[in-house]
């Protein structure tokens, strides 16, 4: 009656780690752009002259978590492709992710947050609204390039064994 079962379920650290990471990524970016931003955006506060510096405090920090992951999935992808036969494609979207997290960080955001303070008093708001709308629009596009890249990520990190 008393078996003992050696069978284990046993991945490597570093595949459990971008699994466990890319898992958290994923949905905490959810979150921010279809929770918090749409609350954001219906309660009024984004008409309110401080938007643009809370904007940039909640995109600030949130970026650097996203850096840090994507550091932590080109990391674990890059060491798990020495031991692993991973296509080439896994570590090009490991690299698309911390590339598109650069983009976020250091171009998008303080250009967001530079266009709400308006601190030109002669510039126009339609040439405000167009800038903005560009910048935002750049940002989906971004955003959607990066939930296609890490779900595609996770599907094979999860399927490997």
């Amino acid at each position: 009656m008393n078996a003992i079962s050696n069978v284990e379920f046993k991945r490597p650290i570093w595949q459990t780690a971008v699994i466990l990471t890319l898992g958290f990524w994923l949905s905490a970016s959810i979150v921010l752009d279809w929770v918090i931003m749409p609350s954001l955006y219906l309660s009024g506060m984004m008409t309110q002259a401080g938007f643009a510096t809370a904007g940039y405090a909640i995109f600030w920090n949130f970026n650097r978590i996203e850096l840090l992951s994507a550091g932590i999935i080109l990391t674990g992808v890059l060491a798990m492709s020495k031991t692993h036969s991973w296509r080439a494609g896994t570590v090009v979207l490991a690299v698309l992710l911390l590339a598109v997290s650069l983009v976020d960080t250091y171009f998008l955001t303080p250009q967001m947050s530079a266009i709400g303070v308006q601190l030109n008093l002669f510039e126009t708001a339609t040439t405000t609204r167009a800038s903005m709308s560009l910048l935002h629009g750049s940002y989906w596009v971004l955003e959607a390039l990066k939930l296609l890249a890490a779900g595609t990520l996770l599907s094979r990190c999860w399927r490997e064994v």
